[in-house]
């Protein structure tokens, strides 16, 4: 019995077709499957790195809402709520782990994706501030005003020693000089500088401007100390001669002369 050749060919395309497809599925078999758990607990197969590029995932608008202010973001559908922190640092100033995004009425960790969770396009995520974090935050403000404060007192401080020092060393060139100084004037400037000490002592101690403070104490010490020598030293300068006058003293000739024998 003859087949046709219309016959034929249906056979020869029958068993092309099983063999592609035999082939397929031995390839498929000898290839391992690979799986990956989900934030959600659910076992999915792992997508293969020329399936994540074929497959383009949308870029979701989420509304974000942090107090009065609403701000719209621009993420991936399969980011992370860690990432949506992220990208929210730059509108609110807020760092990521200041951040804590509810998403229907529930927190949402850093490893949820936003896929996983039905972040949606247009959906509405709540931002609030980390109740620790704020009052970390709070407490560094508040150390921050109390250094600036000291280091305001310190630096007006700071320059009024500057001046005294500038009167010291005249004091010193002028007793180098060999001219005598009032000594009311060195007990003066001495107490002047002692004050400038006991303002130092006033100043709280802060760790940022504790270096700063020390140094101004030292350069009064200092100070101090060259005066009680300078106040020696001038003692034992000599009294600097009279200035002679102008103005010669005259007499008026007398007519009477006294005789002597």
């Amino acid at each position: 019995m003859r087949i046709p050749e219309m016959m034929k060919r249906r056979l020869r395309r029958g068993e092309a077709v099983e063999s592609a497809t035999t082939t397929s599925s031995s390839a498929a078999a000898a290839e391992p499957v690979e799986w990956e758990m989900r934030p959600g607990g659910m076992l999915v197969q792992k997508r293969s790195e020329s399936a994540l590029v074929d497959l383009a995932t949308p870029n979701l608008r989420i509304r974000v809402v942090y107090g009065a202010v609403s701000v719209q973001i621009s993420a991936n559908a399969e980011s992370t709520f860690g990432e949506l922190k992220k990208l929210l640092t730059a509108e609110t100033g807020l760092q990521p782990a200041e951040q804590r995004l509810i998403f229907r009425g529930k927190e949402r960790e850093n490893g949820e994706y936003l896929d996983t969770c039905g972040v949606k396009d247009r959906s509405k995520v709540v931002l609030i501030d980390d109740p620790e974090s704020k009052e970390r935050r709070m407490v560094e403000m508040r150390r921050k005003a109390k250094i600036e404060t000291i280091q305001r007192l310190l630096d007006h401080v700071s320059t009024e020693i500057d001046r005294l020092v500038e009167q010291v060393d005249v004091i010193e060139k002028s007793i180098a000089n060999g001219k005598r100084v009032a000594e009311l004037q060195i007990t003066t400037l001495i107490e002047m500088l002692m004050q400038q000490a006991v303002k130092l002592d006033n100043i709280p101690a802060a760790v940022d401007v504790c270096a700063h403070k020390d140094s101004q104490g030292e350069r009064v010490q200092k100070c101090v100390e060259k005066l009680d020598v300078l106040k020696v030293l001038n003692a034992k300068q000599k009294v600097p001669p009279s200035v002679v006058a102008s103005k010669w003293e005259t007499f008026e000739p007398s007519n009477q002369w006294e005789l002597f024998d």
